[in-house]
C-alpha cells in the first residue's frame, strides 16, 4: 500500500514544486551569497555543472519553441544565469588566487578537467582557444543578436499604433468579437514588451563577455604575482600553474556564455517564423530539391580542381544529391497525401450533404430569378445567345450608377409559364412578367412613322407602349423608316432593369451591407462600427435603403457613413438621419438633376399649398406627424400629377422642390403616381447649383 505521507526525496520534491516562488527567491539569494562567501571546490564543481546544465536547457528550449513569445521569460532568465556565471567566476577566482600554488586541482575537478582537456599541458594553446571563443561570442553572436534585438524593438514600437488600429477596424467591422480583440491587444503588448526587454537583456551577454576578459586578466597577473611573491615560486612555474587554472576557469565560463548567446540569437532571429527551429529551417530548405542538386554538383566540381581532395568533396556531393532526392520524394508524397485527404473530405462532405441538399434547395430563395417559357429557352441555349451576357452586364451597371453589387440573376426555364412568357421573381415573389417573340423583333409605335407592318400587335412589357412584332426583313424596313427596333433580349433586359430599380431597397440585404462595409477603407470601417445602437449595420442598412428608394446612388459610401455618424450623435431616428445624409449628398443629387443647359428644372408649390403643408406638420419629440384631410391630399396629388405629366410626355422629369419639413410626406404621396419624380428640399440645393422653375402646383 502506498504511503499517503511520503518522506525523503519524494516529499522534498513535492514541497519544492508547491513552493516554487520561495525556491526561486532562495536560489537568487544563494547566487548573490556566492559573491561574498568562499566556496569549497566540491560546491564550486556543483555550481559550474548547474551553469552548464542551465545553458544547455535554455538552448534546447530556444530551438523548440514555436514562437519567441512562448519564451518571454528569457530576458529575466538571462539575467539570473549571467549573474550565476559571474558569481561562480568570483568564487573560482578566490580559489585560484588562494590555492593555485597547490596544483591543478586547486579550483575543483571541473576547472581542472577543462584545463587538461583543452589546454593539453600548453597554456599558450589554452590562451589562443580562449581568445577565439571570446571573439566568436563577443564579436559575432552577441553583437549581431544585440543589433537584431534593437531593431526588432524599434520596429515593434513603431508598428504598434497601426496594429492597434487594424484590431479596432476588425472589431468595428464585426470580423472579430471583443474577446478576440482583447486577446490580440494583449499579444501585441506582450510582443512589444518582449522585444524591448530583449534589447536590454542582450547587454547582459555583452557585459558578461567583457567581465570574463577582465577576470581572466586579473587571475593571470594576480596569480603570477601571488605565486612569486607570497609562495616563492619561480616565474615560469607560477605562470604555468596560474595561467592553466585561469584558462580552465575562463573556458568553463565562456562555453555556457556562448551557449546562452546562441540561444538569444536563435530567439531574436526567429522573427515571425512559426514552428520549432528545425521545422522552420529544414522544411524551407527541403522545398527546393533543385538547390540541393546544384549544391552537390558545385561541390563535385570543386573536388575536380587540382590539389583538392576529390573523395571528400565527392562524398559530400553524393550526400547532398541523396538528400535532394529524399526531399523531392517527400514533397511528392505530401502533395499526393494532401490531395487524397482533400478528396476524401470532399466525398465525406458530399455524402453528408446529399440527404439535406434537396430540402435546402427547397428552402433557399433566389434574390433575383428570371423564369422563361419553353419558347424563350433558345435565348439562353444558342451558341450566340446574348441574353446571359446582357444580364451579367447589369451588375456592372448598377455598381457604377447606384454603388452596390446586385446578387446574381438565376435564369431557369419554367414549364408552367406560357411559351413566350417570362417572369421576374424578387426574393421568391413574382414582381413582373411579360411576353416576347424569341424569333422576332419589337417595333415601337410604327403608326407614328406612317407605315403598316405585318405582325402581331402587343404592348411593350416595360413601359406599356404599342408595339408590333416583326421578322428580320420587316425590322430593317421599320428601322429605315425611323422606328425604334428592339431585339427580344434587350426587351427582357430593359424590363429586368426597371424591376430591379423598383426593388433595390429589398435587394440591399444585411449581408450586402456587410460586404459594402468590408470594402471601405479601414478608418471608415472603424467609423461605421462606432455608430451607436444595437446594430450599426442595421441602422446603416435602413438609411441606404431609404436613399435607394428614391434612386439616390450610394456609391459615395464613405461620405454616407460619415454623415450617419454625425447625425447619430443627436438622434437615432432613421428619417432624420436620412434627411441629414441627403443634405451632405446635395452636390451629388443636384448634379444628377442638372439638364444640358446647366440648370436644375424644378416644379414648386404655390404659397397657399406651401403654407397649408407646413401647417399640417405636428412635432412630437423626434416624431413628425402630418395632419391633412384625405380630400385635400387627393386634390394636391391630382394637381401635381397634372403638372408632372406635361413634362413626362416629353420624357422630361423635373424635380419637385418643397420645404425640408414636408419633403418626406410629399414623397410618400407621389411615389405611387410618379416614382420617377425626385422630391428635393431647399436644404438639398447645393450652393453652386442653378435652379429654373418650370411649373408651379396650384399657381
Amino acid at each position: 500500500m502506498a504511503d499517503p505521507n511520503p518522506t525523503g526525496p519524494a516529499q522534498w520534491l513535492t514541497v519544492s514544486l508547491a513552493n516554487r516562488d520561495v525556491g526561486f527567491a532562495i536560489g537568487v539569494t544563494l547566487v548573490l551569497a556566492v559573491l561574498f562567501v568562499p566556496l569549497p571546490p566540491i560546491l564550486l564543481d556543483l555550481g559550474l555543472a548547474i551553469s552548464l546544465a542551465l545553458s544547455a536547457l535554455i538552448l534546447m528550449v530556444a530551438l523548440w519553441i514555436p514562437k519567441p513569445l512562448e519564451f518571454n521569460s528569457f530576458p529575466t532568465l538571462l539575467l539570473v544565469v549571467t549573474m550565476l556565471r559571474l558569481s561562480l567566476n568570483v568564487a573560482s577566482t578566490r580559489l585560484i588566487l588562494s590555492e593555485g600554488h597547490t596544483g591543478p586541482g586547486a579550483a575543483g575537478g571541473v576547472i581542472e578537467g577543462f584545463a587538461r582537456f583543452i589546454v593539453g599541458g600548453n597554456f599558450v594553446i589554452g590562451i589562443v582557444i580562449f581568445a577565439i571563443l571570446v571573439v566568436i561570442n563577443f564579436i559575432v553572436i552577441t553583437k549581431g543578436s544585440t543589433r537584431i534585438a534593437e531593431v526588432s524593438a524599434r520596429f515593434s514600437l513603431d508598428a504598434m499604433p497601426g496594429k492597434q488600429m487594424a484590431i479596432d477596424a476588425d472589431l468595428g467591422a464585426g470580423l472579430i468579437d471583443e474577446e478576440q480583440a482583447r486577446a490580440r491587444r494583449k499579444e501585441l503588448e506582450d510582443e512589444s514588451g518582449f522585444f524591448g526587454a530583449m534589447d536590454g537583456a542582450s547587454k547582459f551577454v555583452r557585459g558578461d563577455a567583457v567581465a570574463g576578459l577582465i577576470i581572466t586578466a586579473i587571475n593571470i597577473l594576480g596569480g603570477i604575482l601571488i605565486g612569486v611573491v607570497q609562495h616563492g615560486l619561480p616565474v615560469g612555474q607560477a605562470a604555468n600553474a596560474y595561467t592553466t587554472l585561469t584558462i580552465g576557469d575562463g573556458l568553463v565560463s565562456q562555453i555556457p556564455a556562448l551557449i546562452v548567446s546562441l540561444a538569444a540569437g536563435l530567439i531574436v532571429t526567429k522573427g515571425g517564423t512559426e514552428g520549432a527551429a528545425n521545422e522552420a529551417v529544414l522544411s524551407q530548405l527541403g522545398k527546393f530539391p533543385k538547390a540541393l542538386y546544384m549544391a552537390g554538383a558545385l561541390l563535385f566540381g570543386i573536388g575536380l580542381l587540382p590539389g583538392f581532395p576529390l573523395p571528400v568533396f565527392a562524398v559530400l556531393a553524393l550526400m547532398l544529391a541523396g538528400l535532394g532526392r529524399v526531399m523531392q520524394r517527400e514533397a511528392e508524397r505530401t502533395v499526393t497525401r494532401e490531395a487524397r485527404e482533400a478528396a476524401a473530405a470532399q466525398r465525406a462532405e458530399e455524402s453528408k450533404g446529399e440527404e439535406g441538399d434537396d430540402v435546402r434547395q427547397t428552402l433557399k430563395l433566389d434574390d433575383l430569378r428570371l423564369d422563361l417559357g419553353a419558347g424563350l429557352v433558345p435565348l439562353i441555349n444558342r451558341a450566340d445567345a446574348a441574353l446571359p451576357g446582357k444580364i451579367k452586364s447589369l451588375r456592372h451597371l448598377f455598381a457604377r450608377e447606384y454603388g452596390f453589387v446586385l446578387p446574381s440573376v438565376r435564369i431557369k426555364d419554367d414549364p408552367l409559364l406560357g411559351s413566350e412568357t417570362y417572369a421576374v421573381t424578387v426574393q421568391g415573389v413574382e414582381a413582373a412578367r411579360g411576353e416576347v417573340r424569341a424569333t422576332g423583333m419589337m417595333v415601337i409605335n410604327p403608326a407614328e412613322a406612317g407605315i403598316d407592318l405585318p405582325g402581331p400587335r402587343g404592348k411593350d412589357p416595360t413601359f406599356g407602349l404599342d408595339v408590333v412584332w416583326v421578322d428580320a426583313q420587316n425590322a430593317d424596313r421599320a428601322e429605315a423608316a425611323g422606328c425604334t427596333v428592339v431585339d427580344p433580349e434587350s426587351v427582357i433586359t430593359t424590363h429586368l432593369t426597371e424591376v430591379i430599380k423598383q426593388h433595390m431597397p429589398e435587394l440591399l440585404t444585411y449581408g450586402a451591407v456587410q460586404q459594402l462595409i468590408e470594402g471601405l477603407p479601414r478608418e471608415y470601417q472603424k467609423l461605421a462600427g462606432e455608430i451607436s445602437g444595437a446594430s450599426p449595420a442595421i441602422l446603416l442598412q435602413h438609411v441606404l435603403q431609404a436613399l435607394l428608394t428614391e434612386r439616390i446612388s450610394i456609391r459615395n459610401l464613405p461620405l454616407i457613413v460619415e454623415a450617419v455618424a454625425e447625425a447619430n450623435r443627436t438622434t437615432s431616428n432613421v428619417t432624420l438621419i436620412t434627411e441629414h445624409v441627403r443634405r451632405r449628398l446635395s452636390n451629388q443629387i443636384c448634379h444628377a438633376l442638372t439638364d444640358g443647359q446647366g440648370f436644375i428644372p424644378v416644379i414648386t408649390m404655390s404659397p397657399a399649398w406651401e403654407s397649408e403643408f407646413n401647417g399640417a406638420v405636428r412635432m412630437n419629440g423626434e416624431e413628425r406627424n402630418f395632419l391633412m384631410s384625405p380630400q385635400r391630399v387627393q386634390e394636391f396629388v391630382l394637381e401635381a400629377r397634372k403638372e408632372i405629366q406635361k413634362f413626362a410626355q416629353r420624357d422630361e422629369w423635373p424635380a419637385l422642390m418643397v420645404s425640408p419639413e414636408v419633403r418626406g410626406f410629399v414623397r410618400s404621396m407621389l411615389e405611387r403616381v410618379s416614382p420617377m419624380t425626385q422630391i428635393i428640399s431647399h436644404n438639398e440645393v447645393h450652393r453652386k447649383a442653378s435652379l429654373r422653375t418650370v411649373a408651379v402646383i396650384g399657381g
